[in-house]
């Protein structure tokens, strides 16, 4: 067994758990736990184990992730205001990932994102 590759998945498995118990406890610290970078690290942890620590694989793929960023940020936004228009939990995920979709499509056909 490879731990390498096996601690980001235990480690995502954790935080999952965490936010569970955290949720009932304090929402805004779940919420808090909920969009640490902890993503970000293991994806940059598992590249790095593919890439031999490469720093400019390591770099193409940050600038790849900042850019992902914007279509997330904007799936917050869009949850939030439809949330507040009083859209039930499914329309708003509908929405949200239309939103999210549209955003890293126009990523592509502008040359920000690539499959390379």
């Amino acid at each position: 067994m490879n731990w390498q590759r096996l601690a980001p998945t235990l480690t995502s498995i954790a935080l999952i758990l965490v936010i569970t118990f955290l949720r009932d406890k304090s929402r805004t610290f779940a919420a808090i736990v909920a969009v640490t970078p902890i993503n970000i690290t293991l994806a940059l942890w598992i590249v790095s184990g593919a890439t031999g620590d490469d720093p400019a694989s390591l770099a193409d793929f940050s600038r790849v992730l900042l850019v992902g960023l914007i279509p997330v940020v904007l799936w917050v936004v869009t949850a939030f205001l439809t949330f507040r228009a009083g859209w039930s939990l499914w329309a708003t995920f509908g929405l949200a990932y239309l939103v999210w979709a549209a955003l890293l499509g126009l990523g592509f056909v502008v040359g920000w994102l690539s499959f390379k």
